[in-house]
């Protein structure tokens, strides 16, 4: 089985750190972005209205640039630690490619995912799969394919991929601790404590009974622990308690197993800011915190100090995203004036899942009207089809103006649907003032061509 996910491998070393954006109203928007005449705005040298005309709307543009300068700051903040980027976030063949060339590796949660990411030619070695519900299909694929780990999320796992894996073969594994910590922007979106469906509780248990079974087993290799808290966290606090609690438990592992674990995954949701003005996680100062904490607990524990892993998604991707919307049709109902836009729920579910909120910005044209508060509604049938509440637009938004909403480029396509059998936007890459679609739009005929029968 190969192993890596450590150094000593073909990936590129870190370069230059990435520069924070400037503060002000473009302060969310990729590095690259410029104010142009007659109140456009280009990113990665591209104008969005000239970008707009050529692909239509809705659609998504992602920074190469800013993408791949997010990369090698985690490169920076974390030298010694094996960086996965976290694919659910958004994936795509020249996602794969930019993530392997700039020297991260993957964090998957579907023979999906990982299939698309192998074939693009991503090293699989260098692939983590995650899952608290894995499907055979799933785990057949990651021992085809020669995955690096495995990350074991139930009971049920252990039996079940023992057995898959092939007779004179070892596949590595990791347990997945839930450490009893909250944490993360939303109840919906925190995945460290006892009372939701990920991973195994430190509590209760169940994670060291885990362990123990795993360890009887010959065909699975427990490399090390992980754990992963939640999303959009902002404080350094809940990840050096994490540190703390996980090596209570790979003490506890020494001290009844004999084994002393290489490896600790604390995962990723590391905070960005959607509007201007709120807080973020620093990376820069959480990587040194993190390898002083871990560093001092291992040594009060008696342990060596394991290889540290870290799987950022949305803090790679989602600053590098801008979403560009047309205007349909303004409504004025009483106090309130809502906006509505060509795209919706089905391009981005998020607002209406977890409450998130953006800051869209009206571009193509000039005005000078004092800007009021708007709700910028989709076009799909549930009034909860809301892309951004409390927007401030100009007073004269007008149907045919063109929205732009930073800060798209993570959890919007990749938890895209079909509903109202609307196609999905096209994702296009800006880089040195040109523009290529990486994803094109879903169309009618697609939708129809899965539709085989009457």
């Amino acid at each position: 089985m190969v192993t890596p996910l450590i150094p000593g491998t073909a990936l590129r070393a870190p370069r230059t750190p990435h520069t924070p954006p400037r503060d002000g109203a473009l302060s969310v928007w990729p590095a690259s972005t410029v104010p142009l005449a007659d109140g456009d705005l280009a990113v990665g040298g591209v104008s969005l209205t000239e970008l707009a005309d050529r692909f239509g709307t809705p659609v998504y543009l992602l920074d190469e640039a800013e993408v791949r300068a997010r990369c090698r700051a985690y490169r920076e903040a974390f030298p010694e630690a094996a960086v996965l980027y976290a694919a659910k976030a958004f994936l795509c063949r020249a996602m794969a490619h930019w993530a392997a060339e700039e020297g991260l590796g993957l964090d998957v949660c579907s023979a999906g995912e990982l299939e698309l990411a192998v074939t693009t030619g991503f090293p699989p070695e260098h692939i983590v799969l995650h899952g608290n519900a894995k499907s055979p299909y799933d785990l057949q694929a990651a021992l085809r394919l020669g995955v690096g780990r495995i990350v074991i999320d139930s009971p049920s796992e252990i039996a079940r991929l023992a057995v898959a894996v092939p007779e004179g073969s070892r596949q590595k594994v990791m347990v997945r601790v839930a450490p009893g910590i909250v944490a993360g922007g939303h109840a919906k979106v925190r995945t460290g404590t006892d009372d939701q469906k990920f991973g195994l509780s430190l509590t209760d248990g169940s994670a060291h009974h885990a362990i123990a079974r795993i360890l009887d087993q010959p065909r699975l290799d427990l490399v090390g622990l992980h754990c992963h808290l939640g999303s959009q966290i902002t404080s350094a606090k809940p990840y050096l308690a994490a540190v703390r609690r996980m090596v209570g438990l790979l003490a506890r592992v020494r001290d009844q197993h004999g084994v002393a674990l290489p490896e600790l995954d604390l995962g990723g949701g590391h905070g960005i800011a959607y509007r201007p003005g709120e807080p973020v996680l620093d990376i820069t100062a959480l990587g040194p915190r993190l390898r002083a904490e871990l560093a001092d607990s291992c040594a009060g524990a008696g342990l060596p100090v394991p290889r540290l892993i870290v799987e950022p998604g949305r803090a790679v991707v989602g600053p590098a995203g801008v979403a560009l919307y047309r205007v349909l049709a303004v409504k004025r109902t009483g106090h309130r004036t809502f906006v509505a836009v060509d795209g919706g729920m089905s391009d981005n579910p998020r607002p209406a899942l977890y409450g998130v909120r953006y800051a869209p910005r009206l571009v193509g044209r000039a005005t000078t009207a004092p800007p009021t508060t708007t709700t910028v509604a989709g076009r799909h049938c549930e009034a909860g089809d809301v892309l951004a509440g409390e927007a401030e637009l100009p007073g004269d938004i007008r149907p045919g103006d063109l929205l732009a909403v930073p800060v798209a480029g993570a959890y919007h396509l990749s938890m895209a649907s079909g509903y109202n059998l609307v196609g999905r936007p096209p994702v296009v890459a800006v880089a040195d003032g040109r523009a290529r679609l990486l994803i094109r739009r879903e169309s009618l005929d697609d939708i129809r061509g899965r539709d085989v029968g009457l």
